[in-house]
């Protein structure tokens, strides 16, 4: 299968994208078709379970998503650090939870590198090499995500070919505001499409996941622990069997191994941090962010202006109106990168350009003064 491609940025100085996949076909990707009257909604959770999933086994973090009839969108980070320190062991056992793997690497991992020949040592090193590549590459990570997700469409409609379009699209995201601007794009865009009145209604989205999770941990901190549940979740991460494996080294392994993967958690917010490392933001200020703007953009509302600024607007230097403005077309304005005016300028004299496109937009937006 031909590997889908994105923008190339060319850029190591952010680990930061965000990405957009849309279906090809007319009937939707979830929810309900006009069309045919078909409800597809399940599939926002094959989607929304199998992107974290993979996360768990890529050098890739996920801050934000959203889940939409035709596409869907994600926050992610790459890790390109962490995925170069995993050791031999962690890269091919990561990588034959998703492959299977030539005959070589399997016996490596069943019986251990002391029971291969010089040649076959020498071929499972070469392997470690080039799978640890792919799993801090989001080409790889897309086009397994895609891929599980359209094997799966393709048996429950009935039909083969092309689920997806050709390829992803992708922006690089330089800086901490370019971060909270994507950020909260993708979180609110089901209270821009109209189908949802609020935050907690933004269903199969990153945001609508932080909430839950918050109010699961306030629960859990009133009532004790259930030890049998945590016994019961670690017995299942670990189970694992080999007679599922795929007879082609390249063909991902059955969907009922995939559906075993365990989820991972979304980035943190930590205030405290490098935007390296993590959002750096408290969750707090975030969720306040995003309630506040879900009231002026929602399509019976478009054009209010909140009566306060944010406390995040404040602290980055962004304009309250500019920005409530520009959120339905903001990530649109811009094209592969995304920043700050200072960011884009830089970026266009490392790479000798008179212009970036969306400085216009960036200047509008992230302009003012920060506090």
């Amino acid at each position: 299968m031909a590997q889908p491609r994105h923008e190339q940025v060319s850029l190591s100085e952010t680990p930061w994208y965000h990405v957009v996949s849309r279906c090809v076909r007319r009937a939707f990707l979830c929810g309900r078709d006009q069309f045919t009257g078909m409800n597809y909604e399940h599939r926002r959770g094959w989607i929304e379970e199998r992107m974290l999933a993979l996360s768990n086994i890529f050098a890739i973090d996920i801050a934000a998503y959203a889940v939409m009839s035709n596409h869907y969108h994600i926050v992610l980070r790459v890790d390109a650090g962490r995925g170069m320190d995993w050791g031999t062991d962690e890269v091919l056992k990561r990588w034959t939870q998703l492959f299977n793997g030539p005959s070589s690497v399997q016996r490596y991992l069943s019986e251990g590198p002391e029971r291969l020949s010089a040649a076959e040592a020498t071929q499972v090193e070469e392997h470690a090499e080039l799978y640890r590549a792919r799993l801090h590459d989001l080409s790889w990570f897309m086009r397994v995500l895609n891929e599980s997700i359209a094997r799966q469409a393709n048996q429950e409609d009935g039909v083969k070919g092309r689920f997806w379009e050709g390829r992803f699209k992708s922006q690089a995201l330089l800086d901490e505001q370019a971060l909270l601007a994507a950020m909260a794009y993708v979180d609110l865009n089901p209270v821009r499409a109209g189908i949802a009145q609020d935050l907690q209604g933004c269903e199969f989205t990153g945001i609508a996941r932080r909430i839950r999770n918050v109010a699961r941990t306030q629960a859990q901190r009133r009532k004790p622990a259930d030890s049998s549940r945590v016994t019961c979740h670690v017995s299942r991460s670990r189970s694992s069997t080999s007679a599922d494996h795929a007879s082609e080294t390249g063909k991902l392994r059955s969907e009922q191994h995939l559906k075993s993967l365990q989820p991972a958690p979304l980035i943190p917010f930590d205030p405290a941090t490098r935007f390296e490392i993590a959002i750096p933001f408290a969750f707090e200020d975030y969720l306040e962010l995003v309630d506040t703007l879900g009231r002026c953009i929602h399509p019976m509302k478009r054009g209010l202006i909140p009566e306060r600024t944010p406390r995040l607007l404040l602290r980055l230097g962004m304009e309250t109106e500019a920005f409530v403005a520009q959120s339905a077309s903001m990530l649109k304005s811009f094209g592969p990168v995304i920043g700050a005016p200072d960011s884009l300028c830089e970026l266009a004299a490392r790479k000798r350009k008179q212009r970036v496109r969306g400085i216009r937009v960036s200047r509008a937006i992230f302009n003012r003064k920060a506090a």
